[in-house]
């Protein structure tokens, strides 16, 4: 149960966060969003786990239904990776991303996900391209150009570009070769990983099942 409580505190401030970004969106809907938040910290505080779990969650469900209506005001989330095998890392990143507006991934290429991890992906591109496009927090998604990173930037035109923690891309000289392209754009990082589940890397994955089924004598 402790555990539990820790994974509801994160998800409540997560709302909040979301909250506190959201704009020209129907005000009444986003207070009823407050409250069903507000409710969730004063049930947890309570001791009422199961009760906060379900405010919460009513009120990220009033978040998407209302991004959904009036998605149009939003602005694009550019996000790329490989997205091998999904687990809930990924997950709390496009979360995270969908706060900022409509999220398009970009899912790279089998040759060039093996050059950046240093080994084939588990799942091929059009497999892992099919799961990201079930994830509720994406608006759109499509391959990678297998040349040319910034082609598929170039082709969404986003207004914010998402980086997850581990992506080693310098964020100035982003900015400013997409700048050369005619696309001025805002670029954003996650601060970390989220280390809160048993697995929140593709790597840790694989590690454990190499461990548990091929490493016996």
């Amino acid at each position: 149960m402790p555990e539990l409580r820790d994974r509801v505190i994160k998800y409540i401030n997560g709302m909040e966060e979301t909250l506190k970004k959201l704009e020209g969106l129907d005000e009444r809907i986003v207070s009823l969003a407050r409250q069903y938040t507000e409710d969730a910290k004063y049930y947890l505080e309570k001791g009422d786990v199961e009760t906060a779990i379900v405010d919460v969650v009513y009120a990220e469900g009033l978040v998407d239904a209302l991004k959904m209506i009036q998605g149009d005001k939003s602005k694009k989330v550019f996000v790329g990776g490989t997205f091998d095998i999904i687990h809930p890392g990924h997950i709390e990143f496009l979360r995270r991303a969908s706060t900022l507006g409509r999220v398009y991934v970009a899912v790279s290429r089998d040759k060039n996900a093996e050059k950046v991890k240093g080994r084939r992906p588990i799942n091929d591109e059009n497999q892992r391209l099919e799961v990201v496009r079930s994830i509720k927090y994406v608006y759109d998604a499509f391959l990678g150009d297998e040349e040319d990173f910034l082609k598929s930037v170039e082709r969404v035109k986003p207004d914010i570009v998402f980086l997850g923690p581990d992506q080693h891309v310098d964020e100035t000289k982003l900015k400013e070769e997409l700048a050369k392209r005619g696309i001025n754009v805002e670029v954003l990082r996650m601060e970390k990983r989220i280390n809160s589940w048993n697995h929140s890397s593709t790597s840790s994955i694989i590690k454990e099942i190499t461990e548990r089924f091929c490493n016996h004598a």
